[in-house]
């Protein structure tokens, strides 16, 4: 007998994990699903030693990037669109894809040889599919219309690639800057100033009111260095562990809930998830508990959950939204006639592509402002250790005059 180490899921698609006893991988298959058990991952328990990472190591290469998941989710809409059946789609995909997609790809399609569905096979997986992503594969699972769904998901997909990209590029720039400002700031105050120190030192002449303050800063750094670094340490587990608190988290998503920028981007990705799962066939008031479910903050999730509520009930949607504070008058107008018009779904859409611009555009503007910023800041910096260097270098010249 072998032991094994097996993740699966149930019929209800709950994630399962553990080990068991058989005389081959294929025998331990046959004993999960005899068990009511989906198996995802089945393989022999290596030495602790070893074994011990393992699970790190199969995580991290079933963990998609951004790209491969924007690859992923194209060709996986073509494919379906076209009418091939999922197992040979995962087939070819892991036949032509990287070796980390491919891997995922053929565990997705062994989860699927075995019985289980597509969101529920990814949902075992866990890697680089997020609860919108999860969400809207099973909605559209449940309204037979895998392909529809799947090319709305590459459209998200491979339009939060591009903006990710583009802020990565506009962010180099700066980043090189401040690496480059950093490396100047500390080569002037320990290489130059302390030697401007010892001139004058030695001509018994008092420094600069600046340049007294710059040294004892720098002193305080050098001679503080552990200190300070263990008390950003014990600030960042601070924070990280207050931030864990429920209390704590309810107050911080408020606070993002009144301010503008994180405002749009939630309803933003709310109704965009609402609008894909509509266009794609799903009643209203399932694709908002799914579009809900993906709403990661939690003061807007208690309202859509309101919302949602009242919609079962028989209350039109823009005036369960008007209920509630935080959503922006056009939003609720544009449902509204949308829902007298019949073409609600094609509302939803204008809006969110609507929103999605506006976002980007402002987005675009804040970080546009990042590079003047750090420009300022950093040569305001440099100015001060310069002026800090200069201004005994002329006290001295008038000294020796």
């Amino acid at each position: 007998m072998t032991r094994f180490r097996y993740s699966a899921v149930d019929a209800g698609g709950k994630a399962h994990a553990g080990r068991i006893d058989a005389t081959g991988i294929e025998a331990a298959r046959a004993l999960l699903r005899d068990q009511g058990l989906l198996p995802v991952f089945v393989a022999p328990v290596v030495p602790w030693s070893l074994g011990r990472f393992a699970p790190v190591l199969r995580h991290r290469s079933r963990v998609m990037s951004p790209a491969d998941l924007a690859v992923f989710t194209r060709q996986m809409a073509t494919l379906l669109s076209s009418g091939v059946q999922i197992e040979a789609a995962l087939s070819t995909l892991a036949d032509q894809s990287s070796p980390r997609l491919a891997a995922t790809c053929r565990q997705m399609r062994q989860s699927i040889l075995d019985g289980s569905s597509m969101s529920a096979a990814m949902r075992a997986l866990g890697g680089g599919f997020d609860r919108f992503y999860l969400t809207s594969v099973q909605a559209g699972e449940r309204a037979g219309r895998q392909g529809a769904v799947l090319t709305h998901l590459a459209d998200h997909a491979e339009g939060r690639l591009r903006n990710r990209q583009t802020v990565v590029l506009a962010l180099i720039y700066p980043a090189i800057l401040i690496l480059v400002s950093i490396a100047v700031v500390i080569g002037l105050l320990v290489f130059l100033l302390p030697d401007i120190v010892r001139v004058f030192a030695a001509r018994g002449a008092d420094l600069p009111p600046l340049t007294k303050l710059m040294i004892g800063l720098s002193d305080f750094l050098i001679g503080n260095a552990t200190l300070l670094i263990l008390a950003v340490a014990a600030l960042a587990l601070g924070v990280g562990a207050a931030t864990r608190q429920p209390a704590v988290q309810r107050t911080w998503h408020d606070v993002l809930w009144r301010s503008g920028l994180a405002r749009q981007m939630t309803i933003v990705q709310f109704s965009g998830t609402l609008a894909t799962l509509t266009q794609s066939g799903v009643p209203l008031a399932d694709a908002l508990t799914s579009a809900t479910a993906t709403v990661g903050n939690l003061i807007a999730r208690d309202m859509l959950v309101d919302v949602a509520r009242d919609v079962r009930d028989g209350l039109p949607l823009s005036r369960a939204l008007a209920r509630k504070d935080g959503f922006p008058p056009m939003m609720i107008t544009m449902i509204a006639s949308g829902e007298a018009g019949g073409a609600l779904p094609d509302m939803l859409g204008r809006f969110a592509n609507d929103q999605s611009q506006t976002l980007q555009a402002r987005v675009k503007t804040l970080v546009g402002l990042v590079e003047p910023l750090v420009l300022l800041g950093m040569g305001g910096i440099v100015m001060l250790l310069v002026l800090a260097i200069l201004l005994p270098i002329v006290n001295l010249n008038a000294l020796v005059g």
